[in-house]
């Protein structure tokens, strides 16, 4: 197959910053691609050769949409499994496969998953709706504290709550749910695991996540993960095991806890470009962006190895701050050593939301951090 300055077309379900970024690498190569999304704003309508609005859960705008291009890979997972499988039917690629999707889309499907493949996770509890709960701690079947999550739609903090009393149930949303016994960890770890249709696999350096203690939201991404070969080790097994588990292809993010004994368990995983990847467009030989194109195209995957030492730093919406957006001091933070920003191009800013990431690229893990606290403390996502 030609892929490149040629009659081929690429679709990419989701045209936020994942999809930009992502487009970046297909601009590069010369591959025509046609983007859906729900947002007449989306960050991808400017990159994309064919840009379309719809909504990614709706089976005849998905449907429509993938017949018309022959591959079709995605940057979001909240998306109409159904009409994926009918194209898979139709002889349309669809990488991830909408099976593997539909296991991911519900977490209490993918921790299932986990327990019928042996990959170790957290113990948790499986319920229709969240006023179960208080029976089950009732009953004695549940003890506080423990972790809720919304087995559907959850992302950056959404769906997740610490519930350490009775109360802390009170303003959640009565949907099907999981809980998870509140594992003590050290660590959280990520590995983003890259595999082709014909099987070839990588994986990028483990990365540590730096999380901010009330949104939930990662601060500082950090490559490599000042972890001991050991447990670096464990951790990309877990990660390769996952991916082969789900005979993936495309991009596997496998988040995972260290925990105080230095067992691995997964957390969760996205089928696609991630968060703890965004350091690889300046510190790897192969950005993770450009890997996922390789790997769902079925070329032969890049170089994972790390040329510096990488960090990222989100940008994300200062609290009280809604409305037109202003970066300040972007011009001191691009004044430092090594580093560069990444500005997604949503015009409008609101409190934690997701507007950009600072890569900071250095040959000391210790200085690049050092420089990473200095640009978060710098940097500003307000507005007039």
């Amino acid at each position: 197959m030609n892929y490149f300055s040629s009659n081929f077309k690429l679709g990419i379900l989701g045209g936020g910053q994942l999809g930009k970024m992502l487009l970046n690498e297909t601009r590069k190569f010369d591959i025509y691609t046609c983007v859906l999304d729900p947002s007449e704003e989306a960050p991808c309508k400017v990159g994309s050769n064919e840009f379309y609005i719809g909504d990614l859960m709706d089976y005849d705008a998905v449907f429509n949409f993938g017949k018309q291009v022959d591959v079709l890979t995605i940057e979001i997972e909240n998306v109409n499994v159904n009409a994926l499988e009918d194209l898979e039917q139709q002889g349309i690629k669809v990488y991830p496969s909408a099976k593997t999707l539909r296991t991911i889309q519900n977490k209490a499907t993918q921790k299932l998953f986990y327990v019928d493949h042996n990959l170790p996770t957290a113990p948790f509890s499986r319920f229709a709706y969240t006023v179960e709960i208080k029976d089950s701690i009732a009953n004695g079947g549940l003890e506080f504290p423990f972790v809720w999550k919304s087995a559907q739609f959850g992302y950056d903090g959404m769906g997740v709550k610490i519930v350490k009393q009775l109360s802390d149930l009170d303003n959640l949303p009565n949907v099907e749910c999981i809980t998870e016994i509140l594992v003590p960890f050290k660590n959280e770890l990520s590995v983003i695991v890259s595999r082709t249709p014909s099987g070839e696999i990588k994986t990028y350096p483990v990365v540590e996540m730096e999380f901010h203690p009330e949104a939930n939201q990662v601060e500082y991404v950090i490559c490599p993960a000042r972890i001991s070969e050991n447990v670096a080790k464990k951790a990309t097994d877990v990660a390769l095991k996952a991916a082969q588990a789900f005979n993936h292809v495309g991009l596997l993010a496998v988040e995972m806890f260290q925990t105080e004994n230095d067992d691995i368990i997964i957390n969760e995983v996205a089928p696609r470009p991630h968060n703890s990847g965004h350091q690889t467009i300046e510190a790897s030989f192969t950005s993770q962006f450009e890997q996922h194109l390789r790997a769902v195209l079925d070329l032969p995957l890049g170089n994972t190895a790390n040329k510096l030492n990488g960090i990222m730093v989100n940008l994300v919406g200062a609290e009280g701050h809604t409305g037109d957006v202003v970066y300040k001091n972007i011009e001191s933070i691009m004044a430092m050593d090594g580093v560069t920003p990444h500005i997604y191009g949503k015009k409008q800013t609101r409190p934690f939301r997701k507007m950009g990431h600072v890569t900071i690229v250095n040959e000391d893990i210790t200085e690049a951090r050092k420089i990473a606290e200095n640009v978060k403390n710098n940097i500003q996502v307000i507005t007039e």
